[in-house]
């Protein structure tokens, strides 16, 4: 009777122990919840053809001082990596053996979201804040003091983790990645065609000082700076 009990009682202390851990694992997944901001559904049919965004697309360094909207930085987020097709999680650009090895994130400045650096998450369709405030002159500054960077209403940068493409395709991975991030840039400077907005791809820039504005992982490489504002 007495060993039966203690197996009863050492078994209700784990228990408590595991629920403490759950609840602890809950409240930490809730936090990290109020930091991701939904974004709208994309827009699936546009007002403007392929064709017609193709011939308009320009790389443009000037912007108006007008904000950029939430469902515009939807379409966008969606355009560069955003999922089309949830049954295998095939995304907007093509990736050697879909693995997806880049990362997008948005540096706010005249947008609706609050200031600040997000990074996009294509699962849920949002945007994880990772900082507040205002880094556009920080990010312009560590890309030569390029002022379409500081004076775009909002930043676009995509960064590339070779180790996902690697682990399958070896040396040719980087070949692989550096083909992926075009045909990502690419859907970025369409889609903000169609909706008037002006963009320009960007390359010269310090790689660490990027990363480390972005506050990324050191496995991050920076490959793109996309400024984004209206077209003046």
């Amino acid at each position: 009777m007495l060993r039966r009990n203690f197996i009863k009682l050492l078994a209700a202390f784990f228990a408590s122990i595991i629920g403490f851990i759950g609840l602890f694992r809950f409240r930490e997944a809730v936090k990290v919840d109020k930091n991701v901001i939904k974004l709208p559904e994309p827009v699936k049919t546009g007002k403007m053809s392929v064709e017609e965004a193709i011939e308009g697309r320009r790389s443009r360094r000037e912007y108006a001082n007008t904000p950029v909207s939430l469902k515009e930085i939807s379409q966008l987020c969606w355009a560069a990596q955003g999922i089309t097709d949830r049954r295998y999680g095939f995304r907007a650009a093509p990736s050697a053996g879909a693995l997806y090895p880049l990362e997008i994130f948005i540096v706010a400045g005249n947008t609706e979201l609050e200031q600040g650096i997000y990074q996009y998450l294509p699962d849920e369709h949002g945007l994880k804040l990772i900082e507040s405030g205002d880094f556009r002159g920080g990010l312009a500054k560590v890309a030569l003091g390029q002022s379409s960077i500081k004076n775009a209403a909002m930043n676009i940068v995509i960064t590339a983790i070779y180790e996902r493409t690697a682990r399958k395709y070896g040396s040719r991975a980087e070949r692989y990645v550096h083909m992926e991030a075009g045909h990502a840039a690419q859907n970025v400077y369409l889609q903000a065609e169609s909706l008037e907005l002006a963009t320009v791809s960007i390359g010269a820039f310090y790689d660490g000082d990027v990363r480390e504005l972005l506050l990324a992982p050191e496995d991050h490489i920076p490959l793109y700076i996309m400024p984004v504002g209206k077209k003046k």
